[in-house]
């Protein structure tokens, strides 16, 4: 059958296959062009390697690139063989065949799709009838038939006809009802389908969680002065001004972002190695600004327009606000009775703020407008730093201690210490933010008054009181910063030094790492991935699945 497409842009052949297995994917990988490599699908990447280049026995072609504009579709088999004078085109799996209600062997559906594509392409090319494709499965080691007749042919041309149809529209198909095919899926961290089961059909079972714990890859802050990350291969290299000496040197895929603090540069050739794997690249001052950003990858069209759809009505951005203000107070609430449990004359020196935060708390639900919700959540933001100080241990160096909350610039060590740490969370939320495909200029919170982005400011809020005020208390108790080394006083401002930088990152990026558990999801997960998983959940508000977002506090 021939597909009624001539004029469009052509479809992948493998593009066949991921719609056969779960249109959502499809959509992904296809549409959105977000495509994530597991260990599965590194592993059928190391055997398509291994059989690569020429056949040394000349018996077939391998890696033959076909194309049709009457089909609708291009790609590339893996290879073609002659038997019994007959064309037959072949597939390589990593993985086991489907087996029948015999017993025997079948292909995978996806698998006989693909196949049969390949030897319509085949047909086209060579001038002559193409009957059958195999599949080859190497973990099993069988070869298994599959027939390329009136039925299939009919199927190629429909699934053609389905990718452009929803290549044109910028809605997600539904998550699959087949829960079997996401354990395995590469894709199962964005599309997050037990997640969004959960809101669907609430269960009493905890969810499967396919959102990866821990991160996989790690961030290089390059902190001193002068120094320069290059590219050595597939390598990023860091070396200090004026030396041959490495500091460090990592394989690019075990990179998740690299930070340039202060006057530390970065060549061209880095740059386009850290495009090519989507590692972000960010620009930070020494007193810990955020300068700007290299975004890599390409523009999420649908996700953005979905974005914007969604966050012009002002109903949805009012609801999401509220519940944003609501996380963020009661984060602030819960820290400070937490703090001051065990300690009543601490508990009576911050009972004022308390109640004051708590009064803010009670209007929030209440607010009509994202303005007087901004109203509140300063006001309880004003209660919560004012207490803040008196978590510190009394005998701590009093040069260490703040008044209040001062910033821009600010004008004590631990307002330093404080606005450096949340220049490294607004990285990090902007890395995510980039990372799902969002439009971090636009937000539902915070108005445009500088060059901070709406959005990550946003999704700060969640995470501003775990995230760093937290650590950097408990850093402060246990006495682990020194005024005189840590931080460069002058008249009217205070900044980190680079021995205050360093130790301000370690305890961010430490920090990171420490599993936490959703209340809601009820499973564990580092903060880092934590971060990444609540743009995910924001996204699903106007992705037909709400009700997760800014549900997660502070226990």
């Amino acid at each position: 059958m021939v597909a009624d497409t001539v004029g469009d842009p052509l479809v992948r052949v493998m593009a066949l296959h991921s719609l056969t297995y779960c249109e959502r994917l499809f959509y992904f990988e296809e549409v959105e062009e977000i495509r994530v490599a597991n260990e599965l699908v590194y592993a059928g990447r190391a055997l398509h390697e291994e059989r690569g280049g020429p056949d040394p026995s000349g018996t077939e072609l391998r890696d033959l690139e076909l194309s049709s504009e009457q089909l609708g579709l291009h790609g590339k088999v893996d290879a073609v063989r002659t038997r019994e004078g007959e064309l037959v085109p072949y597939e390589h799996k990593r993985g086991r065949a489907r087996r029948g209600a015999d017993g025997e062997p079948e292909a995978w559906p996806s698998d006989a799709i693909q196949v049969a594509a390949y030897g319509l392409l085949l047909e086209e090319d060579r001038g002559r009838p193409i009957t059958e494709g195999r599949v080859r499965y190497h973990a099993d080691n069988v070869t298994v038939r599959v027939p390329i007749a009136v039925e299939q042919r009919a199927q190629v041309g429909q699934l053609v006809l389905r990718a452009r149809e929803l290549r044109r529209s910028t809605e997600r198909p539904p998550v699959t009802t087949d829960e079997r095919k996401c354990a395995r899926c590469s894709l199962a961290p964005v599309c997050l389908p037990e997640e969004e089961r959960l809101v669907g059909e609430p269960r009493a079972e905890t969810p499967a969680r396919l959102f990866p714990a821990i991160p996989d890859r790690q961030v290089l802050h390059v902190v001193s002065a002068g120094s320069r990350v290059s590219k050595s291969g597939e390598r990023l290299v860091v070396k200090e001004r004026d030396a041959e000496t490495q500091i460090a040197s990592l394989p690019i895929r075990e990179v998740a972002a690299v930070v340039l603090h202060g006057f530390a540069q970065i060549t061209t050739q880095a740059l386009h190695l850290c495009a090519e794997h989507d590692v972000g690249v960010h620009w930070l001052t020494g007193g810990g600004r955020h300068v700007g950003a290299l975004a890599p990858g390409p523009g999420p069209v649908q996700r953005r327009v979905r974005q914007y759809q969604a966050l012009s009505d002002p109903g949805t951005a009012l609801q999401l606000a509220r519940r944003l203000a609501l996380a963020r107070i009661e984060s602030q609430l819960r820290f400070l009775l937490r703090a001051s449990r065990e300690e009543s004359a601490m508990r009576e020196a911050i009972q004022h703020g308390i109640e004051s935060i708590r009064t803010e708390l009670a209007k929030v639900p209440r607010a009509e407008s994202t303005a007087s919700l901004r109203g509140h959540e300063g006001t309880a933001a004003r209660g919560y730093f004012e207490a803040l100080p008196t978590l510190l241990l009394a005998d701590l160096d009093p040069a260490l201690k703040p008044s209040g909350r001062s910033r821009r610039p600010p004008r004590d060590p631990f307002n330093a210490a404080l606005s450096f740490g949340y220049a490294l969370l607004y990285r990090t939320v902007l890395n995510a933010v980039i990372a799902v495909g969002l439009e971090p200029a636009f937000g539902f919170f915070h108005t445009a008054r500088s060059a901070a982005h709406p959005l990550v400011l946003d999704l700060m809020e969640l995470f501003r009181v775990g995230l760093w005020d937290m650590p950097l208390v408990g850093s402060m108790n246990r006495r682990q910063w020194d005024v005189r080394r840590d931080f460069t006083v002058a008249r009217d401002h205070v900044w980190l030094s680079e021995s205050g930088r360093r130790k301000a990152i370690d305890l961010f990026e430490r920090r990171l790492l420490d599993s936490w558990r959703h209340p809601v999801l009820d499973y564990s997960l580092s903060y880092a991935r934590a971060i990444e998983l609540e743009v995910r959940l924001l996204e699903k508000e106007w992705t037909g699945s709400p009700g997760l977002f800014a549900r997660a506090r502070l226990r």
